[in-house]
């Protein structure tokens, strides 16, 4: 197949089509037939470019495109032009010296650029400033400045501040005063310190310090953007998962509600990995791994922070922080790593709730679909942190993080739509897994009706991830292919019932399933507990 030909611009065309127009004229016509019979004469005629006039007798034999020439940018005789203009409304020079070269290509040239010249005068219409000022600035992607921010009142508190600690630094123990005076939450303490080079000096200077944040409240305007400039690594303006290792190790570490950690220090990698996999899990919703200001702006984890030094009680703070759902998902992850190395295979993910999961869906997951983590396809093994991302989908599949999680695990092909081949080929397996248990599967089209009906996609037969976020089914669509005790507990009950008894539900069905279960694991610890003291 031959390459595409690249259009090229015919000038000469364009040019030709211009001087006619120019010629066409009736001012231009007139003003030419005036010359014309002052040369026919021999009078005098004033040929000028500004500066200098040169007197000249012309005949009719000379080159006439002298006199176009002079008489196109002004639309005047050349007698009447000022010698003292610009050098911006100068006319193009006649070339009158050139008497060797052919009339014919003398003229085309001096057509050429008397026809540019006129196109580039017709472009160059200045702007008004009303029309300028008319369409007031609306992206802000460092946060909308404040009209009325004192930023020099802000740093003689923080100088302030120093003064009352020794040679005025500041160190790690300081920071929490130090944060109150930046008008920042307490826990911003370790990105401010470290921001400083706290974490290499050991402390913070006053002069550092102020001049660090001076230039964070020039630059950047509202608490996201400043949030990710202080976490962020040099010359990014993303958050990565390792970039809240510090922070959240300050939580650890300070926040009265995780005390009981100091004595249980091999936890603490474990409940960091949990909080940022659940920060980026409802966060981070372009899914490329990296956190954007304006994804930060969108979501409730700033809010969670600030409310860190509010409530003493992490497990009040379910979103994020809360130490119970760590516990509880760590505890799933644990019975199912046997060799206890963090890592599970797709035979173990199998045990997972007694072989509830179907075997065709676990390879999805392993298939790297839903992980960023290339080992797992590579050696077939999921981390703990992707564990994260499968519970909280498996429990919860109505928030879009989830629906998106188990969407692109059945989109086979990736194309973007749910083909009834795709959803035939998860089906198979559940039928199987009924006949199993001496159940009477549904036939495949007749269920597929219900699924239809359930979720009614914008395009028949054809169902997308956006029908399937607009369905407040979804968690029976996607039980229905590859949870076959869910499916089964679906079938006892109308499905529909179940969207009046939680329209306006405020507690989700992950908050739900992780109190129950931390209830449950209570109870067997404390039973063991008791067995193992009768014993």
């Amino acid at each position: 197949m031959p390459s595409p030909q690249v259009l090229q611009p015919v000038l000469q065309m364009k040019v030709d089509e211009l001087f006619l127009n120019w010629l066409s004229d009736p001012a231009t016509q007139s003003l030419l037939k005036d010359y014309l019979d002052l040369i026919k004469s021999g009078q005098y005629i004033e040929i000028g470019d500004g500066d200098t006039v040169v007197n000249r007798s012309l005949s009719f034999k000379d080159n006439n495109n002298v006199v176009s020439q002079r008489n196109l940018a002004e639309k005047k005789p050349a007698a009447h032009s000022s010698p003292t203009s610009s050098p911006s409304s100068t006319t193009i020079p006649s070339g009158s010296s050139s008497h060797t070269r052919a009339t014919g290509l003398h003229g085309r040239v001096l057509r050429k650029s008397v026809s540019t010249k006129k196109a580039q005068v017709r472009t160059e219409e200045p702007i008004t400033s009303a029309l300028s000022e008319s369409i007031p600035k609306f992206y802000f992607p460092q946060g909308r400045p404040q009209a009325n921010l004192n930023i020099d009142g802000l740093i003689s508190k923080i100088e302030k501040i120093f003064s009352q600690f020794p040679n005025e630094r500041a160190t790690i123990e300081d920071m929490g005063q130090v944060a109150k005076a930046c008008e920042c939450p307490l826990f911003w303490k370790v990105p401010l310190f470290n921001s400083a080079g706290g974490d290499r000096t050991g402390f913070v200077s006053v002069h550092k310090f102020v001049a660090i944040w001076r230039k964070i409240l020039q630059t950047c305007h509202d608490d996201a953007s400043k949030f990710v400039h202080l976490l962020a690594k040099p010359g990014c303006n993303y958050l990565e998962q390792d970039d809240f290792i510090p922070f959240l190790q300050d939580v650890v570490n300070s926040h009265p509600g995780l005390a009981f950690l100091k004595d249980a220090p091999d936890f603490h990698s474990r409940y960091i990995t949990t909080v940022i996999q659940r920060i980026f899990y409802n966060v981070n919703r372009s899914w490329t791994g990296k956190i954007s200001c304006h994804e930060l702006r969108k979501s409730n984890f700033l809010q969670n922070v600030m409310l860190l030094e509010q409530e003493e009680d992490v497990n009040q703070l379910t979103d994020f922080f809360s130490y119970e759902h760590f516990y509880v998902i760590y505890c799933k992850f644990w019975e199912l790593d046997t060799d206890h190395d963090l890592y599970i295979d797709q035979s173990d993910m199998a045990r997972h709730n007694d072989q509830a999961i179907s075997q065709k869906m676990i390879e999805r997951i392993f298939s790297g679909t839903v992980t960023r983590d290339r080992r797992v396809y590579k050696e077939g093994r999921l981390s703990y942190g992707d564990f994260v991302w499968f519970l909280i989908s498996e429990e919860d599949k109505k928030t879009d993080t989830s629906i998106e999680y188990w969407f692109r695990c059945m989109d086979l092909n990736g194309d973007g739509v749910l083909s009834m081949y795709e959803l035939e080929y998860f089906y198979e397996e559940q039928c199987q897994k009924l006949d199993a248990m001496a159940i009477e599967p549904l036939p495949f089209e007749d269920c597929l009706c219900q699924m239809l009906d359930l979720v009614k996609p914008e395009v028949e037969g054809k169902i997308t991830l956006r029908d399937l976020k607009r369905c407040k089914l979804s968690h029976i669509f996607f039980d229905t292919f590859f949870n076959i005790e869910k499916y089964l507990d679906h079938e006892q009950k109308d499905p529909f019932s179940v969207e009046v008894e939680t329209d306006g539900q405020e507690v989700s069905d992950w908050d739900k399933y992780a109190a129950d279960e931390y209830d449950t694991l209570v109870a067997e610890e404390a039973a063991n507990e008791q067995y193992n003291d009768v014993c």
